[in-house]
């Protein structure tokens, strides 16, 4: 796990060593144990480097392969580097180091683009062919590791990051109006290639894209789950063992590593059942970290008893961390720091707390991130059931977005409203696709490939590299990904959602984890937005800086500031965490 930068010009000149040095150095949290920079002509790569993998400077970046012409930099994990190792060398390839960016860099040489289809894991990488100058981009099936671009005529830049990209300069940071709708619609989620700022773009997920030096680029999406029946239909005890054994081979490939591995466990289901099938297999005194909040608005703020009953059931080292209310605005602002983009959940403050805790004891964790969105466990699957495909629209719109499009008129102000509904036309577009069995595979779909990446993945990614340390993710595993896909619908919605991964884990998990109401990382202050974090936001939101931006009307911020808890989305969102968020992330990032 690192951090990537780099530059391609094609305007005749050199790339700028001196830009893709400050995006590299920028990054220093993403990758504390190294650096390094290369250029050769118009193509510059720069590197920071977490040691997970080979911790000799064998597998330093960036990896130069004099012999194959070519220079890589790399960004994750590939699980089966070992195995692909094996079969590279058996077709004449020789080795220098035991890292998986070698591994990387002889995979390309042989397949090309086509490496991606070879590769389990994360990954985000850029490849530069010295010979005809062409520079090679690719991202991960589940865009689990982040690639964002800011291009003009000129160059193209590409970084981990999105505040690197702006250390970099020459970037256009203006309000994209779209990503704006977006960001109040689904909370502040900005799926697809925008990013709140009009210069800066992502790399979609599953996404290779080419650039020729001349500047032509073309894209090609490699993958997509197949959310559609088998031919062949299986019992609901054989879907049961088929996703325990998915799930389980997921959990082994994850502790590829040379360093320790922990968890983090919540004490919800998902996290209980990685450190069940790690016990299963032979793990001891495995490292397990819980998180607490003070309560506030009569809303607990720990779910220790949950995390407590899983980690003596399995004789983990576990560490429970509390934090007081006292620490919570730092935290807040250093979590906003550490977003590429603004995200409003509260999980990224407690993400970003607990993993300063726990970088302490280990480099890498495995999390029970993306679960519910491939198995079908948030409130806004079940009202899918049955209902027509082309209802499918409307039907999660109703459930998943902040507020209907013609609401945005009282809070945004004048300049920064568009007249149409773009939010509800990009899940409509989504939903239209052909393929998907039923509307909930259609959203199932949506939330897989678009939706997730642009939370509760970036969330994880952007919290636990803060403070450089790496996040795992068996539920986003892309065979067990596909499984789920090919799941029938009635199992995954059973027992309120999740209904498949209850029943595999009744039989490795106490029935009060299974069982329990779905629980989230607890942070009450801020959903209630009370105290010092009041503070903070009432400072952003009256300050020179958002008066001169202008993104919201002032009479509707007036009214929040004087009654905080007076707007919710229908999400629960707190509206005014909403917008000072965004005013705080764009403050600190901006100036």
């Amino acid at each position: 796990m690192c951090g990537l930068s780099g530059e391609i010009r094609f305007d005749d000149a050199e790339a700028d060593l001196g830009a893709v040095g400050r995006m590299t150095e920028a990054m220093r949290d993403r990758g504390p144990d190294g650096s390094g920079l290369w250029s050769h002509g118009p193509i510059a790569l720069g590197h920071r480097r977490l040691k997970i993998i080979d911790l000799s400077e064998k597998a330093a970046q960036p990896m130069v392969d004099a012999e194959l012409g070519l220079a890589a930099v790399f960004n994750g994990c590939l699980y089966n580097y070992r195995e692909l190792r094996a079969e590279l060398r058996r077709a004449g390839y020789r080795f220098q180091s035991g890292s998986d960016t070698e591994v990387l860099v002889k995979a390309f040489h042989r397949w090309g683009a086509g490496c991606v289809d070879h590769f389990t894991g994360m990954f985000a990488f850029a490849v530069a062919e010295r010979g005809g100058g062409r520079l090679t981009l690719g991202r991960d099936r589940l865009g689990i590791k982040p690639l964002y671009l800011s291009e003009d005529g000129r160059r193209l830049r590409f970084a981990s990051s999105l505040p690197a990209l702006l250390a970099a300069g020459g970037v256009d940071t203006g309000i994209d109006p779209v990503a704006l709708h977006h960001y109040m619609t689904f909370h502040s989620l900005v799926p697809g290639e925008r990013t709140i700022l009009a210069g800066v773009r992502k790399l979609p997920a599953a996404t290779v894209r080419v650039i020729e030096a001349d500047g032509t680029s073309t894209e090609h999406r490699y993958w997509e789950p197949r959310h559609r029946r088998p031919a062949a239909p299986a019992d609901d005890g054989e879907w049961r063992r088929a996703v325990l054994d998915a799930l389980r081979t997921a959990v082994r490939r994850r502790m590829v590593a040379d360093v320790p591995v922990g968890v983090l466990l919540s004490g919800g289901l998902d996290s209980s059942l990685i450190v069940a099938l790690l016990a299963e297999q032979g793990q001891r005194e495995l490292a397990t970290f819980s998180i607490g909040f003070e309560p506030a608005g009569g809303e607990q703020g720990d779910e220790f008893a949950y995390s407590d009953l899983v980690a003596r059931r399995f004789g983990t080292d576990h560490h429970r961390i509390r934090v007081p209310d006292s620490r919570l605005a730092q935290g807040v602002e250093q979590a906003v720091h550490a977003m590429s983009e603004p995200m409003v959940s509260h999980d990224c403050v407690a993400f970003h707390l607990l993993s300063r805790e726990v970088a302490g004891h280990v480099k890498v964790v495995q999390s029970g991130q993306g679960a519910d969105e491939v198995f079908a466990g948030y409130d806004w699957f079940p009202p899918l059931a049955g209902v027509p495909r082309e209802r499918a629209a409307d039907t999660y719109l109703e459930a998943f977005r902040d507020r209907p499009h013609h609401d945005l008129a009282r809070i945004l102000a004048p300049d920064h409203l568009l007249g149409s509904d773009v939010s509800g036309d990009l899940v409509r577009a989504h939903l239209a696709r052909p393929g998907a069995d039923t509307a909930l595979d259609a959203v199932l779909r949506l939330e897989t490939t678009a939706m997730m990446v642009d939370d509760p993945v970036k969330r994880l990614d952007n919290m636990t590299m803060a403070h450089g340390l790496e996040a795992r993710t068996p539920f986003l595993d892309h065979e067990l990904v596909e499984l789920a896909a090919a799941c029938p619908a009635e199992l995954k919605l059973a027992g309120g959602g999740k209904g498949v991964l209850k029943d595999a884990a009744r039989r490795m998990l106490p029935a009060e984890v299974v069982d329990r109401p779905k629980g989230y990382f607890p942070v009450p202050a801020i959903r209630h937005v009370e105290g010092r974090l009041l503070d903070l936001v009432r400072d952003a939101l009256t300050s020179r800086a958002a008066r001169d931006r202008g993104l919201f009307r002032r009479d509707y911020v007036d009214r929040l500031l004087a009654d905080p808890g007076r707007d919710r989305a229908a999400t629960g969102v707190n509206t005014l965490w909403q917008l000072g968020l965004l005013e705080l992330w764009l403050q600190a990032h901006l100036g």
